[in-house]
């Protein structure tokens, strides 16, 4: 099948680990043909250029989230007016959001125990997506939406929906400058409304949108589901929703709000028209269950990693030093490491020969002034040390890089130095360096953030985030214990193996499509000479990429707009002379069978071997 894989600041961009993951997806599913549709955040982005792309990457497609260009389109007065319309709906249903509450939640609002409170919830949704999809219209009959959504009318049109009658307190608070850093967020989220993707050459010629992640990522899923009737599975690893509720503590609380309900809106709009929704965690799950998401189409698959680095590692765990911690990850505030120094403050009365290793370097300038604050803090705590009166001080602390020639090679051989790996985050997600060192058979001590005690089950001691004593007492226990931190390493890796690896995540995923494309009426059906559909013409994997028995073959399209709509396909019939039965006669019980000529040729796509069409089970999260 013909797949459109929708990403935001990721493949097929060199990025971390969620272009990883779509590369590890695309290359394990050979079978299948990848139209990639991409949106960059950043000009750096861009400039790192893309990963090498496997051969079943048939087209890809960018479009830029960070620039400002203008597209030059002047609107006319009926224009002007469907878009202050719809631009107005859209910024009432955000003035009206209260702040806290989760679009498209239930129990969520102040009226919960009225029966008009889901009602009008349901009300505020559709008011959303009717708003969205008009302007979705509009662009593509005017050809772009950018100089309108950063003109003085979209801004007016906010103010007007702010000072409303209904509008929130927050919402009415708004001043001018905040009104315009909205509106301009808003341009930039609403950028994939104008693009060309949604033609019959773009995304109406995939079988199945598959959304790397929520919020901006899922638009164009949504919009060819809207214009094209194309089935969308959206794949969660870190809700976006959630990630923004973190981003920007510096804005004042009207732009925080608007910007809240917007993107909650739209995670309710998404997981309401996604045909299913694939968290990579209960974690995820439970967010997206709050956001709205129908329990039935909630389907648990883990994130698939590559083990191979790490085996060297996790057959040989009698290679650590049995006195070594290892913190490996990017610094950044939400790692807590300064929470960890004082833990190891608390190990060294203990253990005096217990040393720390953190291996990692920052990602911004906030990152690299913390790790500029836990150097001075590791230099305060713990003076060098020396073995005697005449040899050098050193540090039982390290700061560690990967990479360099006088560093250590990989993140494998920094789990493999240490017999016991900490994590002390305060929010986490998915914890793939947890996982890591499960791959590599370390036993490990973690705070309970997150997706953490998912994914090491009961391989691992798990400690309250922010309690430097509780995560000091696990790691001394553990220091003390060679045997128990042998059975917990072993138990880890197999756990890993097990569950987190790419084959199970290609497996689980391959799976997913064929039961979608099952569940998923036919949008190319092929027709007999009487006008009815011919049965099975068109299978879940019958699109083999390059492989056509006719190239004047085509579709009729069902359910689309009438302007996508060609002459429907006739089946090619055999000549009535030979045959005993009429001409046009389709599939029917036939007593004379034996007596008739070869089968009817359809002008379809053709399989040379068949392909392995049971569905694969899918593990399933608990709540």
């Amino acid at each position: 099948m013909r797949i459109g894989l929708l990403t935001e600041g990721g493949y097929p961009y060199v990025s971390g680990e969620a272009g990883l993951w779509c590369d590890r997806l695309v290359r394990g599913l050979g079978q299948h043909e990848f139209d990639v549709y991409a949106l960059t955040r950043s000009e750096r982005q861009e400039a790192r250029g893309w990963v090498p792309l496997p051969p079943q990457v048939s087209r890809v497609r960018t479009a830029s989230l960070w620039d400002a260009e203008d597209d030059g389109v002047v609107y006319g007065r009926r224009a002007r007016r469907r878009f202050a319309e719809h631009y107005g709906e859209l910024a009432a249903t955000l003035s009206t959001t209260v702040p806290g509450q989760v679009p498209g939640a239930s129990g969520t609002v102040s009226q919960a125990n009225s029966e008009a409170a889901p009602d009008q919830s349901a009300l505020e949704a559709d008011r959303f997506a009717n708003a969205l999809y008009g302007l979705a219209e509009l662009a593509r009959d005017e050809g772009g939406l950018p100089r309108a959504l950063r003109s003085e009318t979209a801004v007016r049109a906010l103010e007007r929906a702010c000072r409303a009658p209904g509008a929130h307190r927050l919402a009415r608070e708004a001043r001018v400058p905040d009104l315009l850093t909205v509106a301009a967020r808003l341009e930039r989220a609403l950028r994939p409304l104008s693009l060309d993707w949604y033609e019959d050459d773009g995304l109406g010629a995939v079988d199945l949108c598959h959304a790397a992640s929520g919020g901006t990522a899922a638009l164009p899923g949504l919009l060819a589901r809207h214009f094209c009737e194309v089935p969308l599975l959206v794949t969660e690893y870190g809700v976006r929703l959630r990630a923004h509720y973190l981003t920007d503590p510096d804005s004042s609380p009207s732009i925080r709000a608007l910007l809240a309900a917007f993107h909650g809106r739209l995670a309710a709009e998404t997981y309401r028209r996604a045909a299913l929704i694939t968290p990579g965690n209960a974690h995820a799950r439970r967010w997206q269950e709050r956001c709205g998401a129908d329990r039935a189409k909630l389907r648990t698959v883990h994130p698939g990693m590559d083990a191979t680095p790490f085996a060297e590692a996790g057959e040989s765990p009698e290679c650590a030093d049995p006195r070594t911690l290892v913190w490996v990850g990017r610094v950044e505030p939400a790692k807590d490491l300064v929470s960890l120094l004082h833990a190891f403050a608390e190990i060294r009365k203990e253990e005096p020969g217990a040393r720390l290793r953190i291996v990692g370097g920052p990602a911004d300038p906030e990152g690299a002034a913390y790790l500029a604050h836990c150097k001075g803090l590791a230099a305060q705590l713990f003076p060098d040390e020396a073995d005697g009166p005449h040899a050098v001080g050193s540090n039982p602390v390290s700061f560690e890089e990967t990479g360099g020639p006088e560093e250590l090679p990989s993140r494998a051989d920094a789990y493999a130095s240490g017999a016991l790996v900490v994590l002390s985050s305060v929010v986490e997600g998915f914890p793939a360096g947890l996982v890591e060192a499960m791959f590599c058979g370390r036993a490990t001590v973690s705070t309970d953030v997150g997706a953490v005690v998912e994914a090491i089950g009961g391989t691992g001691l798990v400690v309250p985030p922010r309690n430097p004593r509780a995560l000091a007492e696990a790691c001394v226990a553990l220091l003390r214990d060679p045997e128990r931190r042998a059975r917990l390493g072993a138990a880890a890796r197999a756990r890993a193996l097990e569950l987190f690896t790419v084959e199970q995540n290609v497996a689980a995923f391959h799976g997913i499509y064929l039961d979608i494309l099952s569940r998923t009426p036919a949008r190319r059906v092929v027709l007999d000479e009487t006008g009815e559909p011919v049965p099975f013409s068109a299978p879940a994997e019958g699109h083999v990429p390059g492989r056509w028995t006719e190239s004047t073959a085509r579709a009729a399209v069902r359910g689309g707009p009438g302007w996508a709509t060609d002459a429907p396909v006739r089946a090619t019939v055999r000549d009535p002379a030979s045959e005993k039965t009429p001409a046009g006669t389709a599939g029917g019980p036939n007593p004379d069978a034996s007596d008739m000529g070869p089968p009817a040729a359809v002008p379809l796509t053709a399989i040379d071997e068949p392909s392995a069409m049971a569905s694969v089970p899918v593990t399933e999260g608990v709540r």
